[in-house]
């Protein structure tokens, strides 16, 4: 199932907003824009699997692990799709209680951005315009299914995106020895 939002030209002005060098400003000392075009669910899924069990024999407090992955796409010359995908899987001794799975998306552009700073500025500016939104979704998805309101600490999309880099450059370096 799946929900859509549209968030029409929604705009910041990213003067805060540092990419994985921590520069402030774009090359030419201007503060940097984000548009956020549209915004919308792509894919959501929630399971719970042991309902039954889980409502009347749990009573510990449950591990959840929480998994956030940035991916994007170009879709024209001057606008990217961005997506956010977070998962959370819950289990109380070892028996899953519910799983969850969303990618939140957003039709971004970064009007004054160089060729050097798109990539940086929207893997990170962009997920962190759409995390409220995503945080939310997963907080209803949660109590809907009949527990507590899994709520989302804030992340550090800077440290995300120099994770994917250096995971993207350990995968270079595999397929270069082959």
């Amino acid at each position: 199932k799946s929900k859509a939002a549209d968030m029409t030209d929604k705009t910041k002005t990213a003067p805060e907003a540092k990419d994985a060098n921590n520069s402030d400003a774009s090359a030419n000392g201007r503060p940097r824009q984000v548009i956020i075009h549209a915004q919308y669910v792509k894919d959501q899924s929630f399971e719970n699997p042991n309902a039954v069990a889980a409502h009347l024999e749990s009573t510990e407090t449950p591990q959840v692990e929480i998994g956030v992955q940035v991916n994007g796409d170009k879709i024209n010359d001057h606008q990217y799709e961005v997506r956010l995908h977070i998962t959370a899987k819950a289990s109380s001794n070892e028996t899953p209680l519910f799983l969850v799975d969303l990618t939140y998306a957003g039709i971004v552009s970064a009007p004054d951005a160089t060729a050097e700073e798109i990539n940086p500025l929207l893997m990170i500016e962009g997920p962190r315009l759409l995390f409220p939104f995503a945080r939310a979704i997963v907080s209803n998805m949660t109590r809907d299914g009949g527990f507590m309101p899994l709520n989302l600490q804030p992340v550090d999309f800077v440290a995300v995106y120099r994770h994917s880099l250096e995971m993207q450059r350990k995968a270079s370096e595999e397929a270069t020895k082959q």
